[in-house]
């Protein structure tokens, strides 16, 4: 269905995604020796897509055996896929991978200033309380850790506009009977995209979390069907005040 409804798009979205984050630790250009590897946290992550290409970024590009990735999902079937799907990758059995049932407004299992990277493909829209999830995040990371999420945004071109909302409206809930037999489940996709805040809107929202923000604070991908949002957490007080 996601190769359907994007055109196969997703899947590029997603591969730019992990290489824009560059996730692990290179042993040969890193100046934190004693600290091996990255403490990844991958929320909504249940199918595990994002956590596999973090894992395999770290390993054949930054040579680093040790960044981990614990995928935090709500969804019990979606992380019993993810178990399932691991298998075929050399995660499954180690350490470094691990799937936890977890509220992303409330992490409790998740300690303060313990995550490196913070990642959120496609989840947050669905999220009750934004607001909360985004401090939630702040609060588990660590001091000059990052927040990266990506999620459909709103088009900036008007005519494309009309027909991506065309196309959204009336062939993805089709193409959700048709191949899914589930019509409503892709009518609510489409709703929650529109209703879900633009880039400037989302860009503030983390930001009052307590985030610093880079540049203007996301990146646009296919003209803003979809963006990647980032902030960091201030490695001191001192950057707070200066936000």
């Amino acid at each position: 269905m996601n190769d359907l409804m994007s055109l196969g798009i997703h899947r590029l979205w997603k591969d730019h995604f992990i290489r824009n984050l560059n996730p692990g630790r290179n042993p040969l250009t890193s100046h934190t020796a004693q600290e091996k590897g990255w403490n990844i946290l991958d929320i909504a992550g249940g199918t595990g897509d994002i956590a596999f290409g973090m894992l395999d970024h770290a390993s054949t590009v930054n040579n680093d055996a040790h960044t981990k990735v614990t995928v935090a999902d709500i969804n019990p079937q979606m992380l019993a896929e993810g178990r399932k799907r691991a298998l075929a990758t050399p995660y499954a059995r180690s350490d470094r991978l691990t799937f936890v049932e977890a509220n992303a407004e409330k992490l409790d299992m998740i300690p303060d200033n313990s995550i490196d990277l913070y990642t959120v493909a496609f989840g947050i829209r669905n999220f009750t309380h934004k607001d909360v999830a985004l401090r939630e995040a702040y609060r588990v990371l660590k001091p000059g850790g990052v927040f990266a999420c990506l999620e459909f945004s709103k088009v900036k071109n008007p005519v494309f506009d009309a027909i991506y909302k065309r196309w959204s409206f009336s062939a993805i809930p089709l193409i959700g009977q048709l191949v899914a037999g589930d019509r409503d489940s892709y009518q609510y996709l489409v709703e929650s995209i529109e209703r879900f805040p633009s880039q400037t809107e989302f860009r503030d929202m983390i930001k009052d979390a307590g985030f610093m923000i880079p540049g203007q604070g996301w990146e646009d991908l296919t003209d803003g069907i979809a963006a990647i949002h980032k902030g960091v957490k201030p490695a001191s007080l001192q950057q707070v005040s200066e936000r």
